[in-house]
């Protein structure tokens, strides 16, 4: 597992029925290609987050295949209707088998 990995997410908390809102995450991460090696010579072995799926109550959202170059820190910015409350899920996976998950709330009026 990463050390230093956090997850943010923000997205607003009421929308009207039908509404678009954009969501917005990051999650700090070094993303590490496999291809540099450390002070002694050795490879540092990769480590970058390789899949990040949204989810609302049980539905996917966004499933995007993450390849190594993306940048360190991966943004996603993307829109999503909602019609009634619920809750948002949102995981990324990391090629060492770790993953990080977070979830947000919206209250649909």
């Amino acid at each position: 597992m990463a050390s230093g990995v956090k997850s943010r997410v923000k997205l607003p908390e009421t929308a009207k029925a039908g509404e678009v809102i954009t969501i917005k995450t990051l999650i700090t991460h070094r993303m590490e290609s496999g291809q540099r090696r450390d002070d002694t010579g050795a490879v540092i072995p990769r480590s970058i987050i390789h899949r990040f799926v949204c989810g609302f109550e049980g539905e996917t959202v966004v499933d995007v295949e993450v390849h190594p170059g993306v940048a360190t820190n991966p943004f996603f910015e993307f829109r999503a209707r909602v019609m009634r409350s619920g809750a948002f899920t949102f995981t990324w996976y990391d090629d060492d088998g770790a993953v990080y998950a977070d979830s947000r709330a919206i209250t649909v009026t």
